[in-house]
């Protein structure tokens, strides 16, 4: 059983980290070539989503990726200091969505990320609490298709 941990300052240019190590982790753990472009696609949306909404809520709290490859298969647990979904109650904008008053199309909001994630992913939980949202991502592997397992543990 292999396990990776990053814990990345909630800026933009982490996410393209996290995807590459995650990436990474998958391939060595066994995840099939078909499904990489999706697992990356997956991760991504998930760390940006992560990233954004630390950088609105929590701008000094690290945003914290795992991958680990166990029974269950290859899991990927992305844990933020935001809301689950929708609008903070002190968030700004509020006003803005709720007046209707919009000239143009409101930006993408943190529940569509979620809603794309599910789409690529074999099985999505959400759990969202007083602390943040922790978005976990499972993906089956086959037993001979396993990789070597080991730990590895890193901070950007």
């Amino acid at each position: 059983m292999a396990l990776v941990e990053l814990l990345l300052s909630p800026l933009p240019a982490h996410v393209r980290t996290a995807r590459l190590v995650t990436v990474t982790a998958a391939r060595r753990a066994g995840l099939e070539d078909g499904l990489v472009d999706e697992f990356r696609f997956a991760v991504g949306e998930a760390a940006s989503r992560a990233v954004g909404l630390n950088q609105q809520h929590a701008p000094g709290d690290a945003v914290r990726i795992t991958v680990e490859d166990g029974p269950e298969g290859l899991t990927v647990t992305v844990t933020d200091r935001g809301p689950a979904a929708g609008l903070a109650p002190d968030d700004v904008a509020a006003e803005i969505y709720q007046s209707g008053d919009l000239d143009e199309e409101p930006p993408l909001a943190p529940d569509v990320a979620l809603a794309l994630i599910t789409g690529l992913v074999d099985t999505t939980a959400v759990d969202a609490g007083p602390d943040g949202t922790i978005v976990t991502l499972r993906w089956s592997l086959s037993a001979a298709a396993r990789g070597p397992g080991s730990t590895v543990v890193a901070s950007v």
